[in-house]
């Protein structure tokens, strides 16, 4: 007999929405099998969930802090699975909470989640398994003094990282050693709250970045599409770090060669890792890495999936995402529910509020989005946008996430930026050289 499974997705970016429309196309209406168990998606609930997510399950506003609440509701709806999708909630330990709740959870707990909460945590960690990364060193505030002296000694530029979360902005690349000394004390001051309490100050490694996801059960993985961002505000990566203008996938400099030492230099060491130090790593592991030479150091990881990464890996995702999420949780991944889609390409270009990543308008009208959506191999997620009266309204700096699907990259790129016509709110802007990298390494 098929058990209908209950499903609880925390947040309500565009991150969420591409993971929702994903589940509902790859698993609504399939069953699978793990344990003699064979199981099929039954009610959907997404919290908060966004406009865009209100058609494929139930939104709902539970207290993300309150675990308790969040238990009682899996208890009260006979909800048997929880996929976060935040970082904060992971780092704050919901998965552990869940877990001691006989709740599965796709997410690390919290001691694993630190690979992104703590950037010190997490170098530390690379060193002592031998991960290949950045020269560095730590600081606390009353370390300044030291922390000016040392990031001296680098060759320019210097990157300079506050330790805890900041929601995709807490780096600084210093092209100046007094550039440096600045933002070391403006991150103790301030710069990024109570994240910047300590610093992590290293190397600056030349490359181009790409981005891996590994979905991973603590023992084994699979990995899914590589990726692209593009962090930086403007074109040509100028101006203020963003939380990520746009992506393309898959990246054409991750070969076969990269790949394979992707697995046994960092992702194994990192599952390794993690079982000697009593912990098991369950749930995406992001690799961020900076690749020379057709060889890859980790420039960081994140806990959870990028955004907007898995707004342009997630539309060629072909399998079951239900059932590699449930299985991954449940400790013994199902590789076959992982079909590649390597034949195809994606780009996702982001439409910001005018004014991100500081201050921006919002409240502006926003239209055209049933007609982008109405396109072919064209899928439009919500992020900062509001509903109310049947319409749409910014509400953030990134608003949208426009990503095509097409034979190929430049075909991928042509139908992302056509379709971006199509939608229209006062402030909008865009980057206009989303994938281009991608090109040159065809």
């Amino acid at each position: 007999m098929t058990k209908n499974l209950n499903v609880l997705l925390i947040g309500g970016g565009g991150r969420e929405h591409a993971i929702a429309e994903t589940i509902v196309r790859t698993s609504k209406n399939k069953v699978f099998t793990f344990n003699n168990n064979e199981f099929s998606l039954g009610n959907f609930y997404i919290s908060p969930g966004n406009p865009g997510t209100k058609s494929l399950g139930q939104n709902l506003k539970l207290d993300l802090s309150n675990h308790t609440s969040i238990i009682d509701f899996c208890n009260q709806n006979d909800i048997k699975f929880v996929i976060v999708g935040p970082e904060q909630p992971l780092a704050d330990g919901l998965a552990d909470s869940l877990t001691s709740n006989e709740i599965l959870c796709f997410g690390p707990e919290k001691y694993a989640a630190n690979l992104e909460a703590s950037k010190a945590f997490s170098k530390d960690f690379m060193q002592k398994y031998g991960i290949p990364t950045a020269a560095y060193q730590n600081f606390s505030k009353n370390d300044k003094v030291h922390a000016i002296d040392f990031a001296k000694s680098l060759s320019l530029p210097i990157v300079i990282k506050a330790d805890g979360l900041a929601a995709g902005k807490g780096v600084i690349i210093a092209e100046s050693y007094q550039d440096a000394e600045n933002s070391i004390h403006e991150i103790f001051e301030g710069m990024f709250g109570s994240s910047g309490d300590n610093i992590v100050i290293e190397e600056f490694m030349s490359g181009e970045e790409a981005s891996i996801f590994a979905i991973c059960d603590g023992n084994d993985y699979v990995i899914l599409s590589s990726a692209q961002d593009h962090k930086r505000i403007y074109d040509g990566d100028k101006g203020k770090n963003t939380g990520g203008m746009g992506a393309y996938s898959p990246a054409p400099i991750v070969n076969n060669k990269l790949l394979e030492q992707v697995k046994t230099e960092i992702i194994d060491k990192v599952l390794n890792g993690m079982k000697t130090e009593g912990h098991k790593y369950i749930g995406c592991l992001y690799v961020g890495l900076m690749i020379e030479d057709n060889y890859g150091k980790v420039v960081e990881f994140n806990c959870r999936f990028g955004d907007p990464e898995t707004q342009v890996v997630l539309p060629l995702f072909e399998g079951n995402l239900l059932e590699l999420f449930y299985t991954a949780s449940a400790g013994k991944i199902a590789k076959t529910a992982y079909l590649s889609n390597s034949n195809q390409s994606a780009c996702t270009v982001i439409l910001a509020s005018n004014g991100y990543p500081d201050s921006f308008a919002k409240g502006n009208l926003i239209t055209g989005i049933e007609s982008a959506n109405s396109i072919t191999d064209v899928k439009v997620f919500f992020a900062g946008v509001e509903e109310k009266d049947d319409n749409y309204f910014n509400s953030g700096g990134r608003v949208l996430a426009v990503t095509a699907i097409a034979d190929n990259l430049e075909n991928a790129i042509n139908l992302a930026y056509n379709t971006i016509s199509n939608i229209n709110f006062d402030n909008k802007y865009f980057r206009k050289d989303i994938g281009k990298k991608g090109l040159k390494s065809l």
